[in-house]
């Protein structure tokens, strides 16, 4: 019997696919899909022979936001309940954020407020063309709160703007013109699409991807004088490390 009941975690070689199982609410998050997600991530973070994370949804969406159950529950909640179920969902997103290995976001169907937050967390997101996407929580007098950190820094807050505040639908098309989805294929091409992206990280070091990314997160609201001393301190680390000194030779071999 598998450990969660709200999400599959399959893993292939070095690569682990999570897979949001809720289908009959198009994998809406609730407290417990985002205690089983927070946990998986936990153990994923630890793991040093992952090398890529794949997230997908089962049935026809990604993931269609908050569950609407859930939230009518929330409405009866005291500000500390409220508090505390938002932190666990900051929590969430936060650990997927900063896994230290590429996170790819397989998109198809709808991905709508904390699914659209889902493809924002990720370091690659493919999204199926006919795939819809929406910050769509304002047409339920709510606001995209918790992933506006990640979606600001993916669109940019001219994107944002209009996308929080009419709370209209777009496309993968569009979601791909402001750099919330990197690439738009066909439905049947999504998972040869995805493959390619995982042989292209499968071909790389681990903890140079690793650097990479935490590297960006630390300079991102720096300016280039503030993040100067970390990015030459982090080039004079990586080039002493054992894992680029041996790629490094193997090149040269070549």
């Amino acid at each position: 019997m598998s450990e969660f009941a709200h999400i599959v975690v399959r893993r292939e070689g070095n690569v682990e696919h999570l897979v949001l199982n809720r289908p009959h609410v198009r994998n809406a998050f609730n407290d417990e899909l985002i205690v089983e997600v927070s946990a998986w991530a936990q153990r994923a973070s630890a793991d040093r022979d992952l090398r890529a994370v794949v997230i997908s949804g089962a049935g026809p969406s990604f993931c269609a936001g908050a569950d609407l159950a859930w939230m009518t529950r929330m409405a009866g909640y005291s500000r500390e309940e409220n508090l505390r179920d938002a932190r666990a969902a900051a929590a969430m997103f936060d650990a997927i954020n900063t896994l230290p290995v590429p996170v790819i976001a397989r998109v198809h169907g709808a991905a709508l407020g904390g699914g659209a937050g889902l493809a924002a967390v990720a370091d690659v997101a493919v999204a199926d063309e006919s795939a819809t996407f929406g910050f769509t929580e304002v047409k339920l007098g709510l606001v995209p709160s918790i992933i506006s950190p990640y979606v600001l820094a993916k669109i940019g807050q001219s994107a944002a703007r209009e996308l929080f505040v009419t709370g209209r639908r777009f496309s993968a098309e569009h979601a791909r013109e402001i750099g919330l989805v990197h690439v738009v294929v066909a439905a049947d091409q999504l998972d040869r699409t995805v493959r390619k992206f995982l042989d292209e990280i499968l071909a790389n070091g681990r903890e140079a991807m690793a650097t990479a990314k935490a590297l960006l997160r630390d300079i991102a609201s720096r300016s280039i004088t503030d993040a100067t001393p970390l990015t030459t301190e982090t080039i004079a680390a990586r080039r002493a490390s054992g894992e680029a000194q041996e790629r490094m030779r193997e090149f040269l071999k070549k």
